[in-house]
């Protein structure tokens, strides 16, 4: 079965990308070959539904190289996953949809599908499950939203929070008073809004008291009306402060709550209250529970696989604990 697909030859050069890395994807990923002769590209395989992929795949990414964008590994690494499922569409929409500017003008955008599902159930529903291992934008994203949401009228603050517990580390060893202690467990979130607002207005928006960074045990007695609450790092707090937080938001709040269930640094005595949360409301009107794999991983490709050989090797020490 073969396929032909017209093209110029400046589109082609941005399609084949360096060293032709961008269709040796293509070809590994769907084994097909794909040759340029002339003004054309050929596309063959044995397979005719493969061609099909392909071609829409390709002819997807060359409206997105018209349109201005630009067409990297990723960006094909992704199509070719979603060109699999025949959801080729998908592509358009990640390059295109936008969450949030940043003050250097930078368009925030989702980079794989469950990413733009997260963003979704966010937008849709007050309280948003965002679970998933590092590196898959679940807080980037959330504090993108909030900014957008501040930004449009929705909210009149942004409150984000972290338990003050982290890596197996003793906050008591710590100099200063406890705002200093939480400091550095806070500092992604502060380079995150920092990068959306500016580093000038955000510090007048913190001293305005817009917005607040505040470790977990700071929320309790309050009710946070009219605000978009982040919880990051909720694998960390306990059934009880869980519980606490979640009764701790009023009308016009939205929330999000982040973690990753394998990076757990409480006492093995304690449970996680993001498990046991996100099971009890799993199935709660206004409620969603999003799952982030190793497939939405937007940092390093090594760091996507070494999280899988990380989920594989538990996935083989519970198989043997059962057996």
């Amino acid at each position: 079965m073969t396929k032909i697909i017209e093209i110029d030859s400046e589109t082609a050069q941005k399609l084949f990308g360096t060293l032709d890395r961008n269709v040796r994807i293509i070809e590994d990923k769907l084994k097909v070959k794909v040759r340029l002769e002339g003004g054309a590209l050929k596309i063959e395989s044995g397979d005719e539904k493969i061609v099909d992929q392909t071609a829409t795949l390709i002819e997807t990414l060359i409206v997105l190289i018209k349109r201005g964008y630009d067409v990297d590994e990723n960006r094909v690494e992704t199509g070719v996953a979603l060109a699999k499922e025949d959801k080729t569409e998908e592509i358009l929409a990640l390059a295109t949809d936008t969450i949030a500017i940043t003050a250097k003008g930078k368009h925030i955008k989702c980079k794989t599908v469950g990413q733009r599902y997260y963003v979704n159930e966010i937008k849709h529903n007050t309280l948003t499950f965002g679970i998933g291992p590092a590196g898959t934008g679940k807080t980037y994203l959330a504090v993108a939203m909030a900014v957008s949401a501040y930004k449009s009228g929705q909210v009149q603050k942004i409150i984000l929070t972290r338990p003050a517990i982290e890596a197996g580390e003793k906050l008591g060893f710590l100099p200063g008073d406890l705002q200093d202690k939480v400091d550095p467990y806070l500092r992604p979130l502060y380079d995150a809004l920092s990068e959306m607002f500016g580093t000038d207005h955000y510090n007048r928006l913190m001293e305005r008291g817009i917005i607040e960074i505040a470790p977990l045990a700071y929320m309790r007695g309050r009710t946070l009306s009219d605000a978009f609450i982040i919880l990051d790092e909720a694998q960390n707090a306990t059934s009880e402060q869980m519980k606490m937080f979640l009764t701790r938001f009023g009308d016009g709040s939205k929330v999000v709550v982040t973690g990753d269930v394998t990076q757990i640094d409480l006492p093995h005595s304690a449970k996680s209250g993001l498990i046991e949360a996100s099971k009890i409301l799993k199935d709660t009107e206004d409620v969603a529970v999003c799952f982030l794999t190793d497939r939405d991983v937007v940092r390093n490709k090594l760091v996507q696989k070494i999280i899988l050989a990380y989920s594989n090797l538990e996935k083989k020490d519970e198989f043997e604990e059962r057996s």
